[in-house]
């Protein structure tokens, strides 16, 4: 029984154990102690290192930037002579469409108010000139409009197509009110008209133009002089000085060309055989104030080039005007497929046949047209004798809609578009078929939201040739594919939902304003406004505030530029840590590419870049978390260009370097219009 009880611990036992039990403790906590102070002491050594790593870095950074700058100044010199070609030929131009790209591509500092008050003249009085003769020819056609009636119906339909234009134009001859079913023939464009003007003496004209000019009088924002000057304030005092400096330069070399000229007349009195040692000498002196002259000529193109360029990516600092529920706003929505015009006409006195002649009745007024509903109803016995017209459109074959077109009105009035009026709309999308119901007659068109492939979801820049690049865009509905080469852009490829669209765009070659406002007009827009910002989720680097301006539109500018001058040997592409860093830099991917082998893992490096310099992240794509780390054995550059030299092969830069000029320019601007850095 002894032996199966316990043993009592004695009180001097249990002394000794909690004696040993905290001398166990003292010792773990001194060998922990000891440990994090050895740890520490690393941490700190290889801080310590890390910076003097860091420092030497930008030391070394610091050393060769003004012949780093310098070497960029010589080779972004393409961009003030591509500018040069571009001004002479922007002489060249003239008419409507020429008169809008002298507008859109020629920088503000080039254009006086009064010559953009001219041109903007000019385009309306044409377009008014163009709509007047449309009224003429369809008076014509509707005098004679008895000998054109079809056998069946007695009614005459005529469609006459042009490249710009469709005219489509009906006549109610017979007046029979059981014909309100308007067809025109070999479409299915057509009205469901009352009874009322199936008895009146009308003819209805749907006269179709596929460009939209009914748009440009809608005043749209644009950038104050106020605040153009502040956009270029970073250049104003530099270009100032320049133009000084020319002026100081020539007249100290005018001077000294009347000192010279003065010795060399005693010269030649004295000797008459240096005579030919003196004419060179007057040649060079020259030679060299003229080359003085155009390079101070040059710089001051060039920071107006750069000034130009920095409104492209821009953000205006104001939200566009207040519309009104039913007003469209056309900062956010745009217009496609032209403008549809429709009109209720008053037949004209029909021609008739006496003895051999054909006798008409010229009204004085010309042609008139009818109000829908009448201004005054009171005659009438209904309310419902004046329903809503049915309307059935055809949507423009080279126009792509993402989503179903909404159709809208023109209130001549407010001179805006308008929502209301407008009902029961449906559209068939394989047969390109609108059909809605309108309360008044009047101009039409079709809307889509101007940034519906905003943002993108990834993008890539890749050589093809030499001087020959292609510009993939992928977005949520579609992949447009642009390629580039010299001073023109073509649209190469449009994919929706993985299956090829053909686009009448497509083997086109333009250069880049008239291309940029082609894709446009197609519906296939990927170029923001500076009021996009408001409409589009993206990320900080197009919302940063305007005060700051100078520090992220300078960078993308930047970025952009080098990104061209690099584009005939490197690609470049999307990286998903743009989203993460900071909004004063931006992170792109990069490779050599010189031939058109494809690998399946290509072999990017990650650069950051903040305007004044560029490095290589040590993370890649698939990391796990951002990090400005820099990769092992890489150094700080102050260019995109010295950066990627490190790592790329003689030949790539020695083909970097012949380059052409207008090809540069030509990829800087659809760069600059896309605004990839921004927008993905």
């Amino acid at each position: 029984m002894s032996g199966s009880k316990k043993k009592k611990v004695t009180k001097a036992e249990r002394l000794k154990l909690l004696q040993e039990e905290e001398e166990r403790r003292l010792k773990e906590e001194e060998e922990a102690r000891l440990k994090h102070e050895k740890e520490e002491m690393e941490r700190l050594e290889i801080q310590r290192i890390e910076k003097e790593k860091w420092n030497r870095l930008e030391a070394k950074d610091l050393e060769r930037r003004n012949e780093e700058l310098e070497e960029l100044y010589l080779l972004e010199r393409c961009f003030p002579e591509a500018e040069k070609l571009k001004r002479e030929t922007r002489m060249l131009s003239q008419l409507i469409e020429k008169l809008k790209f002298i507008l859109l591509e020629t920088p503000p500092c080039d254009l006086q108010d009064k010559n953009i008050i001219q041109y903007q003249e000019s385009i309306l009085q044409l377009q008014e000139l163009l709509h007047l003769k449309f009224n003429v020819a369809t008076e014509i056609l509707l005098r004679q409009a008895n000998t054109l009636a079809d056998l069946d119906s007695g009614n005459m339909e005529k469609v006459i197509k042009d490249k710009n234009v469709t005219l489509y134009v009906w006549a109610n001859l017979k007046k029979n009110p059981r014909h309100r079913s308007v067809r025109f023939s070999e479409t299915q464009i057509g009205f469901e008209i009352p009874r009322i003007l199936a008895t009146s003496d009308i003819a209805v004209r749907l006269l179709h133009t596929h460009y939209d000019h009914v748009s440009a009088l809608h005043p749209v924002s644009t950038p104050s002089k106020e605040h153009t000057s502040s956009v270029t304030e970073f250049v104003k005092d530099d270009v100032e000085n320049v133009e000084k400096a020319i002026s100081k330069e020539v007249e100290e070399e005018s001077k000294q060309q009347e000192k010279r000229s003065h010795l060399i007349q005693e010269e030649k009195l004295k000797v008459e055989e240096e005579q030919d040692d003196i004419e060179v000498k007057m040649s060079s002196a020259e030679e060299e104030s003229e080359a003085i002259k155009c390079e101070l000529e040059m710089k001051v193109l060039s920071e107006t080039v750069l000034a130009a360029q920095l409104l492209l990516v821009e953000n205006s600092s104001e939200k566009p005007d207040f519309f009104e529920n039913d007003m469209v706003d056309l900062f956010r929505f745009t217009t496609l497929g032209g403008v549809y015009h429709l009109d209720i006409l008053q037949l004209p006195p029909q021609c008739k046949p006496v003895k051999g002649w054909m006798i008409v009745e010229i009204l004085k007024e010309g042609l008139q047209k009818s109000t829908y509903p009448p201004e005054t109803t009171e005659d009438f016995e209904t309310e419902n004798a004046f329903p809503p017209i049915e309307v059935t459109l055809e949507v423009h074959e080279n126009v792509i809609f993402f989503e179903n077109p909404m159709v809208v009105r023109w209130d001549a009035e407010g001179k805006h578009w308008r929502t209301d009026g407008i009902s029961n709309v449906s559209y068939k999308p394989k047969e390109r078929l609108v059909t809605f119901s309108l309360d008044t007659f009047g101009p039409v068109t079709l809307i889509q939201d101007a940034h519906i492939n905003m943002p993108y979801q990834s993008w890539e820049l890749r050589p093809l040739d030499v001087n020959k690049v292609l510009l993939t865009v992928t977005t949520v509905f579609t992949e447009i594919q642009i390629q580039i080469k010299e001073n023109l852009c073509m649209l190469s490829s449009v994919k929706l939902k993985d299956k090829k669209h053909i686009s009448i765009l497509e083997g086109t070659w333009m250069t880049p304003i008239p291309f940029i406002i082609a894709l446009k007009e197609a519906g296939l827009n990927i170029f923001p406004t500076r009021h996009s910002h408001f409409y589009v989720i993206i990320n900080n680097k197009a919302r940063m505030n305007l005060s700051k301006f100078n520090v992220v539109p300078l960078v993308e500018v930047k970025a952009y530029r080098q990104m061209a001058l690099l584009s005939s040997t490197f690609a470049f592409g999307w990286s998903k840590w743009n989203l993460l860093c900071n909004s004063t830099k931006v992170v792109f991917k990069v490779r050599e590419h010189l031939t058109e082998e494809c690998t399946e893992n290509p072999n990017w490096a990650l650069l950051m870049f903040s305007g004044d310099r560029a490095q290589r992240l040590k993370i890649k794509e698939e990391s796990e978390a951002f990090s400005e780390a820099l990769k092992e054995e890489t150094e700080f550059h102050s260019t995109l260009y010295h950066m990627v030299r490190d790592f790329a092969s003689t030949e790539a830069m020695e083909k970097v370097r012949r380059s052409n000029c207008q090809f540069v320019n030509s990829v800087c601007h659809v760069l600059l219009s896309t605004r990839l850095l921004s927008y993905s």
